[in-house]
């Protein structure tokens, strides 16, 4: 496996890691290992967004 495909992958795992923790497993009909890198770093952002507009209305 080439270096750069090891560097994706682990973050992708990352980021899955991360999403799972605030309770995000699938989005639509998928599972998070099924979608790209980009795919899981959108949703990763948007949470991350909507986490940080709440904690400023807090």
């Amino acid at each position: 496996m080439g270096e750069l495909r090891k560097q994706v992958e682990a973050r992708k795992e990352k980021l899955i890691k991360k999403l799972i923790n605030v309770g995000i497993y699938k989005s639509e009909d998928k599972h998070l290992f099924e979608l790209t890198l980009t795919d899981i770093e959108q949703i990763y952002a948007s949470i991350k967004r909507v986490n940080h507009h709440n904690k400023e209305r807090v």
